[in-house]
């Protein structure tokens, strides 16, 4: 029965820690020139409604080493653009590839996909969710911690798909989350209440130095995120004292990570200091995207 990866509640805990155990496998060999193609033959089609780097660079770059193709699909160029519909889409692709990986504006785009595709599909990021950004995020945070139980994240921003992935990671994981979002934009009330049945170490907060006093990891985000564009001044006023600056930083553990899911706009959401400063995890967090996603693609599609 085939798997797929929309939310990080698609995922047991042990199932991510299998996860983890093989990224730090991938990781290793990649370094030591170690080849590993467990995907050979394998094809994975890349739906996308969003621009991207991270997402499709890594995805793209990791089918190839892990010895299978991609191929990447701008909504633009399909037929889904004059009105096919996303079932057909599905049964149509599933045809031809062995996985299917969609970044989109809408969650339920992606489970309509997934309902009718008979390969797995990921979720490369929605409106609602970025699941596998999070768990490069924990990964990252297992590297730099050693473990991720038994640490604080702070996730300072807006309570969007970022901050909503965080809240199902730490249901799942069993981590201390607190988020400190303005109070008209907070996460997914759905996704707190069900991750809140699972877990009791998640707060929401409307104080940045409350979220951050204490904090392991510091997480953030834009302010603005892509299709909200024309919200831009209206919202960035709203977030006024939730920027991640050296301030912020001196309320967490004097060796707490800073981590940011890219791109950054510097000088809003976070300064420049601290962004490029020793604390900053953020460009090894952006490399193991790439590991975390491997083995994404190989527990799913091998």
């Amino acid at each position: 029965m085939k798997k797929d990866l929309l939310s990080l509640f698609d995922l047991t805990a042990g199932e991510a820690d299998r996860i983890f155990a093989e990224a730090k496998v991938i990781k290793a060999n990649q370094k030591k020139g170690i080849p590993y193609r467990p995907l050979a033959g394998k094809t994975l089609a890349m739906i996308f409604e969003k621009p991207s780097t991270r997402t499709r660079v890594s995805f793209e770059v990791g089918m190839f080493q892990l010895g299978g193709q991609s191929v990447f699909l701008d909504t633009g160029d399909l037929q889904m653009a004059r009105g096919e519909s996303i079932k057909d889409t599905a049964r149509t692709l599933s045809r031809y590839v062995d996985g299917i990986l969609m970044r989109g504006y809408h969650q339920e785009d992606l489970e309509e996909m997934a309902k009718y595709a008979d390969v797995p599909v990921i979720n490369g990021l929605t409106d609602l969710l970025h699941p596998c950004q999070i768990l490069g995020d924990i990964f990252t945070i297992m590297e730099k911690k050693g473990s991720y139980k038994e640490i604080v994240v702070a996730y300072i921003g807006d309570g969007n798909n970022i901050a909503n992935s965080w809240i199902e990671g730490a249901a799942l994981l069993g981590f201390s989350l607190v988020i400190a979002c303005p109070e008209s934009y907070p996460p997914s009330k759905k996704i707190i209440d069900r991750a809140l049945q699972q877990a009791a170490n998640i707060r929401i907060v409307h104080d940045p130095e409350q979220a951050a006093r204490g904090a392991d990891a510091v997480s953030t985000d834009v302010w603005v995120s892509m299709g909200q564009e024309s919200q831009g001044e209206g919202k960035k006023e709203a977030f006024v004292g939730f920027r991640v600056d050296s301030r912020i930083m001196s309320l967490a553990k004097k060796d707490a990570i800073v981590m940011h899911c890219l791109p950054a706009h510097r000088g809003e959401e976070i300064t420049e200091d601290v962004l490029e400063g020793a604390s900053s995890a953020v460009f090894d967090q952006a490399e193991n995207r790439l590991h975390v996603q491997k083995a994404i693609l190989k527990f799913l599609l091998a």
